[in-house]
């Protein structure tokens, strides 16, 4: 057994308390008749005895007094309150939960990125890839994903499962979600995932990727980042490709440095994949991890099952002498 424990061990003083009674505390006597008879006083006159005081002692079998001992051993130990170790369980404290917005208007599709050996990758590859080396480098943080274009919808809710998050990254393509980029809307809805997340974390980190300016959000950018801002959500926002001929139009960079300014962060422009290399290099040194776990064992006390036994002992007795006694009457009625 697991370390047997008690809480309080003191009660086993308590055992030798029947031995005390019996000692020390005399039986109970009742005075009664033992028999009556009219002529009684004629018998002890014929006898020339004289009236005297009887006593009577009823002595337990000697499964009964195995079954008070039993009963007064259990009680006691269930007094004490043992204890045994469970299985190990592991707590973790998780950092912070970070909600990745990426643009999937059309021209996310541009293979304008050059990578370290020459060859060139559209600009959702590219995030693709740098996103996969971001996510392994923090396994104490929980990552959500929206994508985004004519609307945004929640690709994954917030999940410690690296796994699971990128192979569902690796399922967006780009005009999935329209041509155009919403990003007012995408950064609300970030904040709601943020506000409806059950477990919430006290660091709230918002990375946006987008190659695009805002085309017709029902919230402007600006406007979105000051209801993050007093949320206490950080957003990073990364403008991939060159910002004087990327997306739909030129994109507009004193915005994307306003959605990140008001919420205490930093924007970044990304034109090829070195500099998306860096961007992530110093996100993550800007929100370092997080991370802790402790592993203990929880005790399991007992007492309960020990007061069950003796609740169950005294049940089948009592059930078994009733029937005893039923069939004992019954044998007599039948003679």
């Amino acid at each position: 057994m697991d370390q047997l424990e008690f809480a309080y061990p003191w009660a086993f003083i308590l055992l030798p308390l029947p031995v005390l009674v019996y000692w020390f505390v005399p039986a109970y006597r009742s005075r009664e008749d033992a028999i009556k008879v009219p002529f009684f006083t004629e018998i002890l006159r014929a006898l020339n005895e004289t009236p005297k005081v009887a006593a009577g002692l009823l002595s337990p079998k000697h499964w009964q007094r195995g079954m008070l001992i039993l009963s007064w051993m259990l009680i006691v130990s269930a007094l004490a309150k043992p204890s045994i170790l469970g299985e190990v369980q592991t707590r973790e404290d998780f950092g912070r939960d970070v909600l990745m917005l990426v643009d999937l208007s059309g021209s996310m599709d541009e293979a304008d990125f050059t990578t370290a050996d020459g060859s060139t990758l559209t600009r959702l590859n590219a995030a693709k890839n740098v996103l996969k080396t971001f996510i392994a480098k923090r396994s104490g943080d929980r990552f959500g994903l929206i994508l985004f274009g004519d609307a945004a919808f929640i690709q994954t809710p917030f999940t410690a499962d690296q796994q699971v998050w990128l192979s569902l990254l690796e399922e967006a393509q780009t005009g999935m979600a329209g041509q155009s980029t919403h990003l007012g809307d995408a950064i609300g809805l970030g904040i709601k995932v943020f506000e409806q997340n059950p477990q919430p974390s006290e660091q709230q980190v918002m990375i946006v990727l987008t190659d695009g300016n805002d085309t017709g959000s029902f919230v402007e950018p600006v406007d979105a980042a000051k209801i993050a801002a007093a949320r206490g959500i950080k957003i990073y926002t990364i403008a991939m490709g060159d910002p004087t001929h990327v997306g739909e139009q030129p994109m507009d960079m004193e915005v994307v440095q306003r959605v990140s300014q008001l919420t205490q962060a930093r924007a970044f422009i990304a034109i090829d994949q070195a500099e998306l290399d860096k961007a992530y290099q110093l996100i993550d040194k800007l929100e370092p991890q997080q991370y802790s776990s402790a592993s203990f064992r929880p005790k399991i006390t007992l007492h309960y099952y020990l007061i069950a036994i003796v609740l169950a002992l005294h049940l089948l007795i009592f059930s078994w002498m009733t029937l005893r006694q039923m069939f004992s009457r019954a044998e007599v009625a039948n003679e």
